[in-house]
């Protein structure tokens, strides 16, 4: 995979999904950041993954959905852009614009959202996501659209991701049905659903003390249930929405794949012998 290659629009059989906008983050949080210095590359986004640059995979696999027709590039910085022959090529796409990026995620997202419509259908995720593909995506977006929600976030079961991948660390969310894995990937489906990224600033505001930030979402009660594995996925969300009056669903990925992000080298190389695995079998990731 050397270039962007646009798919044609094809037919999908979740015929209620509409084609959205996506802001993939490439901006680095850390400088230096451990991938970048071990693949040795300017920045994590342009680190190779079995060849290619983890951006251009994520790219790849909007494009390949058929459901995108614009994509938001929230960085990499502009001297690195500006350097990097690729990313001038892909920048010369009509579908693909770039802005700089902010001085964390939520402030990105909330840039690249002033580059859209209010009312844009938005799809948010990383440039991290290295083993990202079209059916994960074309999954996603149809369950959420379906979901009478202003934001959808992607889970997965951390049994599956734990079967698929015994030795890797992943982040897991201890509720009640689950434990569950996030996937970094987010739909913003009504202007109300956008809402979520001012509020995720202040919660960035707040990382050294995350505690008020739970409590103020969920309420001891929920806390206490949380902290006795007592309270589901269903009932955390429920009691966020109403917290935000903000409509808040979760789609659960059958992909394990889909919460591998590539965060350190070993990360890296995990996502090799998968990327290694899935041309050796042929495999398209369809559930």
């Amino acid at each position: 995979m050397s270039a962007l290659t646009p798919s044609q629009p094809c037919a999908v059989a979740e015929s209620a999904t509409s084609r959205v906008a996506a802001i993939v983050l490439a901006g680095d949080r850390k400088t230096p950041d451990a991938v970048a210095e071990e693949a040795g590359t300017q920045c994590k986004a342009l680190a190779p993954v079995a060849g290619t640059p983890m951006l251009l995979r994520v790219l790849q696999a909007l494009w390949d959905s058929a459901l995108i027709d614009r994509i938001i590039l929230c960085g990499p910085a502009q001297e690195i852009t500006a350097s990097s022959p690729m990313l001038q090529e892909l920048l010369s796409a009509s579908c693909i614009d770039w802005i700089a990026c902010a001085d964390s995620p939520s402030a990105s997202a909330l840039g690249a959202f002033a580059a859209l419509p209010p009312a844009r259908i938005t799809l948010l995720t990383t440039a991290d996501h290295a083993l990202l593909s079209a059916p994960m995506i074309r999954y996603f977006l149809h369950r959420a659209q379906i979901g009478n929600w202003d934001l959808a976030v992607a889970v997965a079961e951390q049994r599956i991701v734990s079967a698929r991948f015994p030795a890797a660390r992943r982040t897991v969310i201890r509720l009640r049905g689950g434990p569950y894995c996030g996937c970094n990937l987010y739909a913003f489906l009504t202007p109300r659903g956008r809402q979520l990224a001012d509020y995720w600033r202040k919660v960035e505001q707040e990382r050294k003390r995350p505690w008020r930030i739970i409590v103020r979402l969920l309420g001891w009660r929920a806390v206490l249930d949380y902290a006795l594995g007592l309270l589901t996925l269903e009932q955390a969300l429920q009691q966020i929405s109403c917290r935000l009056g903000i409509r808040i669903g979760a789609v659960i990925l059958p992909y394990p794949e889909a919460a591998v992000d590539v965060d350190t080298p070993a990360d890296r190389q995990l996502a090799e012998a998968v990327l290694s695995e899935r041309a050796e079998a042929g495999r398209d990731d369809r559930p």
